[in-house]
Formats: structure tokens, sequence, C-alpha cells
């Protein structure tokens, strides 16, 4: 997937970088290369989205008051 970017005339090169860096947040490339970064084994995948889930779960718990 190809990103295109188009510098304007008289653009400072800091504003360009920084609407660059918006641009590849928001495709999700970032993301995906911090993923890929590293192999992780299916075991660990599962182990950290069981953790994930049970954050979520404690920390809905902690902010609904019990009636």
């Amino acid at each position: 997937m190809p990103l295109r970017m188009r510098v304007h005339d008289r653009e400072p090169i800091g504003s360009a970088l920084r609407r660059f860096k918006k641009l590849l947040e928001r495709s999700g490339l970032q993301k995906e290369l911090r993923k890929r970064k590293h192999y992780e084994k299916p075991c660990e995948v599962r182990r950290r989205a069981k953790l994930r889930k049970q954050s979520a779960i404690r920390k809905a718990k902690i902010r609904t008051p019990m009636a």
C-alpha cells in the first residue's frame, strides 16, 4: 500500500513532516511495523489478549459503581 503526500510550495518542512507522521499513524503502517519487528509466538499473542480482556473487565467493574 503506497502512501503519497504532496508537499505544497513554500510549505515549511516541519509542517510537512507533521502531516506525514499523521498520515502514517492513520494508515496503521507504523503499528504494523512495530508488531512485525519481533516474532511473537501464537501462545504469547493469546496470553496477551487474555490479559487485556481481564484488565478491561476489571476496569469496567471499578468504573461502574455497585448499586
